[in-house]
């Protein structure tokens, strides 16, 4: 198979700070990968590598590859605007702007341009549709998103990165502000989305990381422990940190 992200030997600093250590990962399509590990492990920080967001950082420091569809991210020839709408990012709490249902979904496709506004309408409902909120917000799309539920607000937030047609849907700790009813929801939704994308999940959760995944990716202190099916991850583990891990000794 190949591989929708690949990294190798990738470090990164933050300053003096050794953040990621010669991590090795492969990312497939249309599949779930959950990224698990204690509080300042290096999750998020190896997420937001896949689509640059750790630039945006003073005295960040990257050395080694990331390769999208084989493509280095970091190459000369690469547009960072074209890489972010490619590789889309939904953040831990739903932060919709301060804008009607329908113009929070829109925002992307404006800011990049070149759609007609009948192209545009088309494409709010089917973004909608596809992360099963088009129903609940149908009959109030000029209404303030701020108004719609925490579940609505992070559903929302993933349409407007739907509506960019991404490939890959990097989600840090989605439900972290969503109560377990709404968790489940979400984490439905997510399954469905990977039939069309590749997604990565961070997660302190390490039941949502079962339930959700297929494969696993436990990280340690900047360095990525175990990569594997997340079966073997949580029944099988090679390394005792990752039994330690996983079984609750600690994290």
């Amino acid at each position: 198979m190949e591989f929708k992200i690949q990294t190798q030997a990738l470090n990164l600093h933050y300053g003096i700070f050794h953040a990621l250590k010669n991590v090795d990962i492969q990312i497939k399509p249309q599949m779930i990968t959950a990224i698990i590990g204690p509080s300042g492990c290096g999750k998020s920080t190896l997420l937001r590598c896949f689509n640059r967001m750790n630039e945006l950082i003073k005295g960040v420091r990257i050395s080694g590859q990331i390769l999208l569809d084989g493509m280095d991210i970091h190459g000369p020839a690469i547009d960072l605007s074209h890489l972010r709408r490619r590789v889309g990012m939904v953040f831990q709490r739903p932060n919709p702007f301060p804008l009607s249902v329908a113009d929070n979904v829109a925002y992307g496709l404006r800011v990049h341009g070149g759609i007609r506004r009948g192209e545009l309408n088309e494409a709010v409902e089917r973004s909608l549709r596809a992360t099963w909120l088009w129903d609940a917000v149908k009959d109030r799309l000029n209404g303030p998103a701020l108004a719609l539920s925490p579940e609505q607000q992070q559903r929302l937030c993933i349409s407007r990165v739907v509506a960019l047609e991404p490939e890959v849907l990097l989600m840090d700790e989605p439900c972290s502000a969503l109560d377990p009813i709404a968790t489940g929801h979400i984490e439905e939704l997510m399954q469905h989305l990977a039939e069309q994308y590749a997604i990565v999940i961070v997660t302190h959760n390490m039941q949502q990381a079962s339930r959700v995944s297929s494969e696993s990716a436990f990280m340690l202190l900047g360095e990525l422990i175990e990569f594997g099916p997340t079966i073997n991850i949580f029944e099988n583990p090679r390394d005792k940190r990752t039994e330690d891990y996983v079984s609750g000794h600690y994290g």
